[in-house]
């Protein structure tokens, strides 16, 4: 069968490569020259099974309420005239309450549990480096009442059949002794000594030039203008080759949709409403000056929620989400103040570890859904199949997600516990939906 995949960052490649592995003929398409320069680009670099907990919690739209004048705040809401970000904040505030809680973290640790599986045996097939630190991620707490809240989640994760552990102030500073110098302010934390980190950047890349190998074409440089239906079904995708202005229409048998974001406006004129919307993730990466006074222990700061990961001779320090739409810029005023408080706050935890004058920002847009769970499965248009919504998760959860999406089109149900669109046996609501707009259905 051929399949055409919209979209290279590392949940369309995923795909790829497990579409491959099942005899199909596979082309890939990107709207920049190669893969992973946008969302995996540089992103926060861990593999973190046990930090999957959904933003959408009962505690939340209290947080959110504190955080919405700050410019540095954690998750910040911009109000804009777009009626996809207010349904989608509508969305979210549904999922806010303990049973949809419950529910959304039993999916996102099923799936990151296989992703996971998945990933350490697609490393160990293709012998891809991708400066992976096998050491665990470390979650530092610094007041007791950010802790009591750490102590309940490790909790819910190891009920779960995840080994999140809760340290003491000199548990951490034991796991992780470059902490030293803050640790008068650590309240305490929690450590999962099975997840990882690593360059979703470096890893994606490389595995797409495995999949091009292996007979994938990929089109890059390449914009996907839309999809055109004919009767109940995808016909062609129309694209636009961005050097030579030359417009084209592909064919295929199959269709996957894994732009990330932007997949939500691709397939809205075919009758298709997504809950899916940009949450902005800034990141600063920066050359050790002095490796000796960093972590080696990939880390999260819960103080600030950000993630801070080793990657050879340099530091990722990744996170903040800013719902205000698709502007990935870095020239704004809240951008500065984020970037700025990125780099601020590392060099609160490490002092002199890294060189802050010389940090490389930048800015992603994570394709968050309400529940934090992504769609993944058939459309209801046929030969359209979704693979994304993976928010802050694409890294975790992009190897399983493609392999899960793989294994659905070869007509088979992944052993695992996960709400796949048409399955019959998901549980909670649906997160694919008609459009009010029935005469585009």
């Amino acid at each position: 069968m051929q399949v055409i995949v919209l979209g290279a960052g590392i949940v369309g490649v995923a795909t790829a490569w497990y579409l491959l592995d099942q005899g199909h003929e596979v082309t890939v398409v990107d709207r920049q020259p190669d893969a992973a320069l946008e969302t995996s680009f540089a992103n926060g670099a861990q593999i973190s099974v046990s930090f999957c907990e959904p933003w959408a919690s009962a505690a939340a739209p209290a947080k959110l309420a504190k955080w919405l004048l700050r410019d540095d705040s954690p998750l910040l809401f911009r109000p804009r005239l777009d009626p996809w970000q207010w349904r989608w904040g509508l969305a979210f505030l549904a999922q806010c309450h303990d049973a949809a809680f419950e529910r959304n973290v039993r999916q996102l640790v099923a799936l990151g549990r296989y992703s996971h599986a998945s990933l350490k045996a697609l490393i160990a097939e293709t012998g891809i480096d991708h400066q992976r630190v096998e050491r665990g991620i470390l979650h530092v707490f610094s007041s007791a009442q950010d802790l009591d809240a750490g102590v309940a989640g490790a909790a819910l994760m190891r009920r779960h059949g995840v080994d999140r552990r809760v340290l003491s102030r000199e548990q951490v500073l034991a796991v992780e002794p470059a902490l030293a110098a803050y640790g008068p302010r650590i309240a305490g934390g929690t450590y999962t000594p099975s997840d990882e980190s690593g360059d979703a950047h470096v890893f994606t890349q490389a595995l797409a030039r495995r999949c091009a190998a292996r007979g994938a074409r990929f089109l890059y440089g390449h914009a996907v203008e839309r999809l055109e239906r004919e009767g109940g079904a995808v016909a062609r995708v129309c694209v636009v080759d961005l050097a030579t202005r030359e417009a084209r229409a592909l064919q295929a048998d199959a269709y996957v949709a894994a732009l990330g974001a932007h997949t939500a406006p691709l397939l809205r004129p075919l009758g298709l409403r997504l809950d899916i919307y940009p949450a902005k993730g800034y990141s600063a990466t920066m050359r050790l000056k002095a490796p000796e006074r960093a972590a080696f222990v990939s880390m999260i700061d819960d103080a600030r929620k950000i993630a801070i990961s080793r990657l050879g001779d340099r530091v990722r320090v990744a996170g903040t989400a800013e719902l205000a739409g698709y502007d990935a810029g870095l020239d704004g005023a809240t951008a500065r103040v984020r970037c700025a408080a990125l780099v601020q706050r590392y060099e609160e935890l490490f002092p002199g570890a890294a060189d802050t004058r010389e940090p490389n920002f930048w800015a992603g847009l994570r394709p968050s859904t309400p529940s934090n769970v992504p769609i993944i499965g058939p459309s209801r248009v046929g030969r359209l199949w979704i693979n994304a919504g993976h928010g802050t998760l694409g890294w975790t959860h992009g190897a399983g997600s493609g392999r899960a999406l793989a294994e659905l089109i070869g007509g088979r149900r992944p052993a695992l516990d996960f709400g796949f669109l048409g399955d019959t046996q998901a549980r909670g609501p649906r997160r694919l939906m008609p459009s009010l707009d029935t005469g585009s259905s």
